[in-house]
């Protein structure tokens, strides 16, 4: 019973349970390392990007806010829903995360204003 690697260390992109049709669920935590949403455009690179990985799939753009007593949260996430379509195995999901994670430390660098969360 070791620590959960995907928990315990910080990384820009991550496998999450999907659900529904979803068959899996990647989230880039974007807002948290670029200090912003992303752009249309890069959604759209994106998804130029995993269109030669996964045959099907969604990407939300999502912004959450999130208050509770004395917190207040706010998330800005991009979400890539792969939906169950056929036979989707861990190394394709590995691949997508691997493809998100080189995208947004990609947009992030692209963005000189943005001092150290520039060094993704």
């Amino acid at each position: 019973m070791g620590a959960n690697r995907e928990l315990s260390e910080p990384s820009i992109a991550f496998r999450a349970p999907g659900s529904g049709d979803v068959a899996h669920t990647v989230r880039v935590n974007f807002g948290l390392y670029a200090g912003r949403n992303a752009t249309q455009a890069e959604i759209d690179d994106l998804a130029r990007l995993l269109s030669g990985i996964v045959e099907s799939f969604a990407i939300v753009a999502e912004e959450r806010h999130e208050f509770g007593g004395s917190v207040e949260t706010a998330v800005r996430q991009t979400v890539i829903e792969i939906e169950e379509t056929g036979f989707v195995d861990d190394e394709l999901c590995d691949r997508v995360v691997a493809c998100a994670e080189a995208w947004a430390a990609g947009c992030i660098r692209s963005r000189s204003d943005l001092g150290e969360l520039g060094e993704v």
